[in-house]
């Protein structure tokens, strides 16, 4: 992809695909990010702005700049949305109890908001933002309540990452490009 003159020279953004780990290098051999991306990403030292973990998709920023990342990925500094799909039947309590936060051993896990978006059979689709981003956050959340019917835990079937802050994700599954310099600016306008 050649690079115009109104592209950021610091960030780029992929939608990651599942199957693919987040990592520069990984010791079991499976697939990464940087696969999916032109060699000059890997040696020119394009950093991933946080992580989705291998069965997780879409939206995945770099960024060469160090403060960028901090300033993505600082809790409480940038809002992130995903849509996902969750097994078991996902109640009003839920939802208040997801906003509202579930102690676990990673500390506290909460979405800033959660809405219903869909329904097919014994799953549910939510769309979740979050300002902050544990490990597995919206994985455990959910996994830390329970399906009223059947007393297990509700399981995060699909999670699909659709924007960070402003930058709403609009790129095909394994593809790239650069933000442009207004996208840039939009993005991290409030964070410094």
């Amino acid at each position: 992809m050649n690079r115009t003159t109104n592209d950021s020279k610091k960030l780029l953004a992929l939608n990651k695909p599942k199957g693919y780990v987040v990592t520069r290098s990984d010791e079991l051999g499976r697939k990464t990010v940087y696969n999916l991306l032109p060699d000059w990403v890997f040696h020119d030292n394009w950093m991933p702005v946080g992580r989705l973990d291998l069965e997780s998709k879409g939206l995945l920023l770099f960024t060469t700049d160090g403060k960028i990342g901090n300033a993505l990925t600082k809790p409480g500094n940038c809002i992130k949305v995903y849509e996902i799909w969750v097994r078991g039947h996902v109640t009003d309590e839920h939802i208040a109890s997801a906003m509202k936060g579930v102690e676990s051993t990673h500390g506290l896990l909460k979405a800033l908001d959660v809405e219903k978006i869909g329904i097919g059979g014994a799953k549910t689709k939510l769309r979740v933002k979050i300002d902050e981003g544990k490990n597995r956050h919206i994985r455990r959340l959910f996994g830390a309540l329970k399906d009223p019917k059947f007393g297990t835990p509700l399981k995060v079937l699909n999670l699909n990452r659709v924007s960070i802050g402003n930058f709403k994700l609009n790129i095909k599954s394994g593809k790239w490009r650069y933000l442009s310099l207004e996208e840039e600016r939009m993005l991290m306008k409030n964070l410094y």
